[in-house]
């Protein structure tokens, strides 16, 4: 009896090591899905479509629980709002962000300098630059007061300079923000200040010596290497990268980011905006062809979407638009070229003022000002002359086409009867010796009576 009970004991205890050994077998040969890691691209100054097209690639590394978002940068800065907001973007992804400046020659300067310290990571590839992060607004010097200078030299807490306010209050809000970020990261943030004080720049060697970013890599092979198993903060906490091996997914811009990196263009804003403007007032000064008005209504329409996501000074868009009225005014009015000259300078000033902003990238071209001010005097010539033909034109319908024409009185008495003209039965009224069956002409038209008088008189 013992001995059966001893022998079921072992058939039970091999079995389930049997089983056990089955099971870590079939672990051990079932293939591991690699690491997933999103590369996103920003080549160009950053603008409302570089955010978007960062904030949906962050998404979705996050849907794909990607270990890590790689930004590889080369840009010469861009729009102040639009670099804030891929900054809250990055701070809040569930996902490490590391920013990467490649391939060799590129550069992060401006708002790409203030993004790369918001990254988790930083790299740089060999010959790639980054600094000149001193933020610049379009604007006119003031009467009276010299232009501001920087600090001579780059004391943490160094005082903005006194000679422009509005520079001073940038300056002194760029300075804490790169700050902010420095500290927040553990990097270089005197320099980081410096930078921003001072336009200094640094290339990748000297930027890993003075730790304002971690590591140079040849490409994203090689910062996927040498960033594998290292510990990065995040806000849950301390996450540690596998990026061995891992599958790169490279996050494409689609049709979306294209058309709207393609209308936030201020050049093409701007003419969009003449092209609508122009084919309204073609459409409501000769109805009846119907597409000057369609497309000038898209045209308006895709102009305004552009500009309300770029930095506009209204003050310029108004004068854009006064500039504008005038011409138009000029083409009806005999202003003898006044309303035309006022008209044709205060569009030139409004296209210059437009961009309230002198980023690189998003300022309005001279010669673009220059011939969009040329094409809207040439266009608003030629509606004139159209106009002025038109009202030359001879009337072809109506009543009065009628007067000088000939007729037969069909009944006639006491000053008022009917008459046939030109195969149509009319009112008529006349004096003289009238009367039924005789020849008449149309002299006149009073309301919807025609006056005749004896043909022949």
């Amino acid at each position: 009896m013992r001995s059966a009970r001893a022998w079921l004991l072992g058939l039970v205890l091999l079995a389930q090591a049997t089983a056990a050994a089955s099971a870590e077998a079939v672990s051990t040969a079932a293939p591991q899905a690699p690491p997933t890691v999103v590369l996103m691209q920003i080549d160009g100054a950053i603008g409302p479509a570089s955010a978007d097209y960062v904030r949906r690639g962050l998404a979705l590394a996050a849907k794909k629980e990607a270990r890590l978002a790689v930004l590889q940068i080369d840009t010469p800065g861009g729009l102040d709002a639009s670099m804030r907001k891929i900054i809250k973007d990055i701070l809040a992804s569930p996902v490490p962000v590391a920013a990467f400046v490649a391939p060799g020659g590129a550069r992060a300067a401006s708002a790409g300098t203030y993004i790369l310290y918001a990254s988790h990571i930083a790299a740089m590839a060999p010959a790639s630059n980054l600094g000149a992060a001193t933020p610049v607004a379009i604007g006119m010097p003031t009467p009276g007061r010299p232009e501001p200078k920087p600090p001579s030299g780059s004391e943490k807490g160094a005082e903005p300079t006194a000679g422009d306010p509005m520079s001073a209050k940038r300056l002194a809000d760029a300075s804490a923000y790169i700050r902010s970020l420095a500290q927040l990261r553990g990097r270089n943030a005197d320099w980081a200040e410096q930078a921003v004080r001072e336009s200094v720049s640094l290339s990748a060697q000297e930027a890993l010596q003075k730790k304002v970013i971690n590591l140079v890599a040849r490409d994203v092979g090689d910062l996927l290497m040498q960033v594998h198993g290292r510990e990065v903060a995040m806000e849950g906490g301390t996450v540690r990268l596998a990026t061995q091996r891992a599958q790169v997914l490279v996050f494409e811009a689609d049709w979306r980011s294209r058309l709207l990196s393609v209308i936030t263009e201020p050049s093409l804003a701007l003419i969009l905006m003449m092209v609508g403007i122009y084919g309204l007032l073609f459409e409501f000064s000769n109805p009846g062809f119907v597409l000057p008005g369609v497309v000038g209504a898209i045209c308006l329409t895709l102009a305004m979407f552009g500009l309300q996501m770029l930095p506009v000074n209204y003050a310029g868009l108004a004068l854009i638009l006064l500039g504008v009225a005038f011409l138009v005014a000029e083409a009806f009015l005999p202003s003898f070229g006044v309303l035309g000259l006022g008209g044709i300078a205060a569009f030139a000033i409004g296209a210059v003022l437009l961009i309230d902003n002198d980023a690189p990238g998003f300022g309005v071209p001279l010669w673009v000002i220059a011939l969009t001010s040329a094409v809207s005097a040439l266009f608003i010539l030629v509606v004139a002359g159209m106009a002025a033909k038109a009202r030359r034109r001879p009337v072809k319908s109506g009543m009065s086409t009628l007067v000088g024409t000939t007729g037969e009185l069909v009944e006639f008495a006491d000053g008022e009867g009917w008459a046939q003209i030109q195969g149509d039965y009319w009112r008529v009224t006349g004096a003289g010796d009238l009367q039924a069956g005789r020849r008449v002409r149309v002299s006149g038209v009073q309301g919807v009576v025609l006056q005749v008088a004896p043909d022949g008189q």
